[in-house]
């Protein structure tokens, strides 16, 4: 697919380790995937017979009802995100052959792969702390390969309010940080969620910060090394985003250890990578 990116485009990525592409996605591949969110959030209504009332469909407000559903009980909620992920709409965008091909523009020589259970849709809900990501690299969240990549793109605008995803450019030249597991502000957080950086301060003091407002059809990619943090939700409505994660097949310490998967697959980090794990 010859000029999907400019050379502009990819020396920003290589610099940064991050890039936005706006208006990447088509409305017909987005629009599939809201309409059957809408659908299972009223499915979910009809199952627990809730007296909640919706307005018809439409993009721009396809979660009508879901903040009166996990108002009503939270565990609603959970339903309707474990079963967003399996939309048709959704798996045939996250095999989206732009991808691989973006995976080989900016990895020369690269043979991608899907990372498994890399790839699901969050709803980050206002003022939820417990499953707000703290500052973390995906690479012990996900392994798979050292050399990957994430496709991240909005389902709704993505205001100051509503919490964009916070990003420090550059910072995947420091390669893998130490973790370790312990978040006393959020005891309830587990697996990848409860990873502290060790020395985090002195990271973030290196680099920029910067949180992009994006829509829609945007579509951000971001190296698994680069530091990010999930914005602080302080809107009424939820942050509905896709992740897609692929990887480096060739990247040798992916080859290393087999391209294990991380927490999602039952792998804890630590184990795979002790050389990582500090005490807190």
């Amino acid at each position: 697919m010859p000029g999907i990116l400019s050379p502009d485009q990819i020396e920003t990525f290589q610099r940064d380790g991050l890039l936005i592409l706006r208006d990447f996605y088509a409305p017909s591949q987005v629009e599939p995937i809201q309409l059957a969110i809408y659908d299972i959030i009223g499915l979910v209504i009809d199952k627990y017979r809730l007296d909640i009332e919706r307005a018809p469909f439409a993009p721009e407000r396809f979660d009508d009802g879901y903040q009166a559903v996990i108002q009503a009980n939270r565990k609603y909620g959970a339903e309707v995100y474990d079963a967003v992920k399996q939309i048709p709409a959704f798996v045939r965008l996250l095999g989206d052959e732009r991808h691989e091909q973006l995976v080989r523009i900016v990895r020369p020589g690269a043979l991608p792969g899907i990372a498994h259970a890399g790839s699901g849709i969050r709803i980050d809900n206002p003022r939820e702390e417990k499953f707000r990501a703290n500052w973390h690299q995906e690479y012990p969240a996900q392994l798979r390969s050292l050399d990957g990549v994430v496709f991240w793109s909005p389902l709704v605008e993505i205001t100051p309010e509503i919490g964009p995803v916070e990003f420090c450019p550059g910072s995947h030249v420091e390669g893998p940080l130490p973790v370790f597991s312990a978040d006393p502000d959020n005891a309830g957080k587990q697996g990848a969620y409860a990873l502290l950086i060790k020395d985090e301060a002195s990271y973030l003091a290196r680099y920029p910060h910067v949180q992009p407002l994006t829509k829609p059809g945007d579509l951000v990619m971001v190296d698994f090394l680069v530091l990010h943090a999930s914005g602080h939700n302080t809107s009424q409505r939820s942050r509905w985003s896709m992740q897609f994660r692929y990887f480096n097949f060739c990247e040798p310490t992916g080859r290393s250890h087999g391209w294990k998967g991380s927490y999602a697959n039952g792998v804890d980090f630590r184990t795979v990578h002790p050389e990582l794990s500090v005490e807190a």
